[in-house]
């Protein structure tokens, strides 16, 4: 649901009714990860997605329901030998979906329909859930780094309840199961949320690590990552805008004024002129930061290259031929840098794709940046019997 906190909270601001379809769980193939979220407002109107387009009328007429009958619900989408192109996923795979109905910016509810001794009780928990999740789509929608635990499977009232966690441990709302299971769910989406992950997590209602308890959907919305493109060259020029359609928050970072200028690099959220090592040691980079040296320069890219191979980054790749790539590797291991750490570089940069103009090389970098990140192969998917989608993984340094 954090993916669409910028539509949500306008919707929220206008006071639309509107339902949020959520993927809670996947198994086998299938498009999209957990927290995947299509929503769609009273009118009709629809954004996002739950599957690239397998089950969305299926789903788009759920929300509909919900918002007519004012509960929360789970369903379960999968491949169907007997209609596959109705309501199945065609790929073979399986996606839970919870669809929560918000009426006005605020969790809905058939209070007509429960006893007047339960509505003190359904009313407290909807508001409580209803606070946490606007809370954290205002703050998903100014980038600031948030979690948001719902729970996705469970007994009875706790499904939909939610808890805002924040990186300093405070939190908002709770999953109404009581103060250990609130401190357990806030320490588990508190780890996710370091790493900017989102996936499920297994809770007893007593709080401890139990499979048959309770399940959590726990979404990280963190700032974008970080994409460190030095040089400023036409290939720069290219990999900036590529980066910028992946999402990242890019910088350009070149010694020479008269190249790193924001003419030259108009899709750059940054541009800075300082020597690239210098620059590198000073600017805060995390496991999600990519780093692409493309100056291909000894008296930049060893003291660069230094720096970059020794921090917990994503991904650290140089530019250059085979005799560029072999000469500054000695250049390296003269300047103390182990193999250990040297191992980790990518150069030359960039999968064989046959690239030979800037574009199609950014387009090979970012293919590269792409299957470190998820452990792809780099290998065509014709004949290989791979899966095509792997389950997510926690981001790790290569």
């Amino acid at each position: 649901m954090l993916d669409l906190a910028g539509p949500l909270r306008e919707w929220i601001e206008e006071g639309r009714d509107f339902a949020v379809a959520t993927v809670v769980a996947v198994g086998g193939s299938a498009p999209r990860p957990p927290g995947a979220a299509l929503a769609v407002s009273a009118d009709g109107t629809a954004v996002g997605s739950v599957s690239g387009g397998c089950v969305e009328g299926a789903v788009y007429d759920l929300c509909l329901q919900a918002l007519r009958d004012g509960e929360t619900l789970v369903e379960r989408f999968g491949y169907s030998d007997e209609d596959a192109f109705a309501v199945g996923l065609t790929c073979g795979g399986t996606i839970d979906v919870m669809i929560t109905p918000f009426a006005g910016g605020r969790p809905a509810g058939k209070a007509e329909r429960v006893e007047k001794a339960d509505r003190a009780d359904r009313a407290e928990k909807a508001a409580r859930a209803a606070r946490a999740a606007r809370a954290a789509l205002a703050a998903a929608a100014r980038s600031e780094p948030v979690a948001l635990a719902r729970v996705v499977r469970g007994p009875s009232g706790l499904l939909g309840q939610a808890l805002l966690v924040r990186p300093d441990g405070s939190s908002d709302g709770g999953l109404g199961g009581g103060p250990d299971l609130d401190r357990a769910a806030l320490d588990r989406a508190r780890a996710l949320l370091d790493t900017g992950h989102t996936g499920t997590v297994e809770l007893s209602e007593d709080g401890s690590h139990c499979p048959g308890g309770l399940t959590l959907l726990v979404e990280s919305a963190v700032p974008p990552p970080r994409m460190i493109v030095f040089g400023a060259i036409d290939f720069a020029a290219a990999l900036v805008r590529a980066g910028a359609f992946l999402g990242y928050h890019v910088t350009v970072c070149d010694a020479r004024p008269v190249f790193a200028t924001r003419a030259r690099f108009p899709q750059a959220d940054e541009i800075v002129v300082d020597w690239p090592d210098r620059y590198l040691r000073r600017t805060e980079t995390d496991g999600r930061t990519v780093l692409c040296v493309l100056t291909h320069d000894a008296k930049f890219d060893i003291p660069l290259l230094t720096e970059a191979l020794r921090l917990p980054v994503a991904y650290v790749g140089a530019m250059g031929s085979r005799r560029t790539h072999e000469d500054r590797n000695r250049r390296l291991r003269d300047a103390g840098v182990s193999e250990r750490e040297l191992a980790r570089l990518r150069s030359p940069i960039g999968l064989d794709l046959g690239a030979r103009t800037p574009e199609e090389t950014a387009v090979s970098i970012a293919a590269e940046i792409i299957a470190a990140r998820h452990g792809g192969t780099g290998a065509p998917l014709t004949g290989s019997g791979r899966p095509i989608h792997r389950p997510a993984r926690e981001p790790q340094p290569v």
